[in-house]
C-alpha cells in the first residue's frame, strides 16, 4: 500500500472532524487493446474537494438511490461483501446506484439495459438517465475498495470503488464524453500511464488494485479498506 496520510493540497481545518458521508465511485475499463485503459477525468480547479486531480467518476449517494427501480440486483458476492462492512442490504443498493447514477453525470456512460417502458420517478438526479431509456445495471459492478477520507478535512467520504468493464453493460459507450462538466479532459487512459497523472494518493492505491485484478477480475480477493487515524494510515480488509 502506496497511499500517503493525506495529499498535500488538502485543508485541515481545526476542530472535532465531520462525519464521512456514503460515496461510490466505478473504475471502468476497456479491455479491447494491448493492455486495459481506464476512463479517468480531472476534477475542476475550483472543487474544495481533491482540485485539478484526475479521479474516477464518483460522487456522494443520493439518499433516493435506495429506491430506485433497477434492471437487476449486484451480485450475490459484491452484496456479501458490501454487507461485511457493516450496512444493510437496501444502502449496499444505494451505493452501486450512485456509482451508475454518477458515472452518468460526470462522463454521459449509461450503466443500463434497454427499456421500452422508463419509470417515472420524482427525482431530478435520475431522470435524465431515464430519459435515455435504460434501467440502471447493477449486476455487472464488483465491489473491490473502500477508502474513508483522512480527519479534520472540510469534506469527508466514506467511499465504496466498484470496477466494471464496458462491454459488460448493454449500452453502447459514447465516443465523445458528455457529462455535467465536473470532470475534464475525461479520456482512456492505459494502466500503464496513470501515474503520469496528477493522483490523489489514494486514487493510486486504487489503482494499485486495479492492475492486480485486471487480467483475473473475478477471482477470489479480499477489500481493501483504508482509514486514517493519529496520523497513521490504518489498512484492513473486508
Amino acid at each position: 500500500m502506496k497511499a500517503k496520510v493525506h495529499d498535500e493540497n488538502e485543508m485541515i481545518v481545526p476542530g472535532p472532524s465531520v462525519r464521512p458521508r456514503d460515496a461510490a465511485s466505478l473504475i471502468l475499463l476497456r479491455r479491447d487493446q494491448s493492455e486495459p485503459h481506464v476512463l479517468m477525468g480531472k476534477r475542476h480547479g475550483k472543487h474544495a474537494f481533491m482540485p485539478n486531480k484526475f479521479v474516477f467518476p464518483g460522487g456522494r449517494v443520493d439518499p433516493g438511490d435506495a429506491r430506485i427501480p433497477a434492471a437487476n440486483m449486484l451480485a450475490p458476492d459484491a452484496e456479501k461483501k458490501l454487507l461485511l462492512g457493516g450496512i444493510n442490504a437496501s444502502r449496499a443498493k444505494g451505493l452501486a446506484m450512485a456509482a451508475v447514477r454518477e458515472t452518468f453525470e460526470e462522463a454521459g456512460v449509461i450503466i443500463g439495459k434497454p427499456t421500452k417502458s422508463p419509470p417515472r420517478t420524482k427525482s431530478a438526479h435520475w431522470k435524465p438517465f431515464f430519459k435515455t431509456g435504460h434501467l440502471p445495471e447493477l449486476s455487472p459492478l464488483r465491489y473491490m475498495f473502500r477508502a474513508i477520507t483522512p480527519p479534520r478535512r472540510p469534506r469527508r467520504f466514506d467511499t465504496r470503488f466498484f470496477m466494471l468493464f464496458e462491454d459488460e453493460t448493454a449500452a453502447p459507450t459514447p465516443e465523445t464524453f458528455l457529462g455535467s462538466g465536473e470532470l475534464t479532459d475525461l479520456a482512456w487512459i492505459p494502466l500503464s500511464r496513470t501515474n503520469d497523472l496528477d493522483l490523489p494518493s489514494i486514487t493510486e492505491a486504487v489503482l494499485d488494485e486495479v492492475r492486480a485484478r485486471a487480467s483475473n477480475p473475478d477471482a477470489p480477493r479480499p477489500i481493501p479498506f483504508v482509514q486514517f487515524a493519529h496520523n497513521r494510515v490504518l489498512l484492513r480488509h473486508h
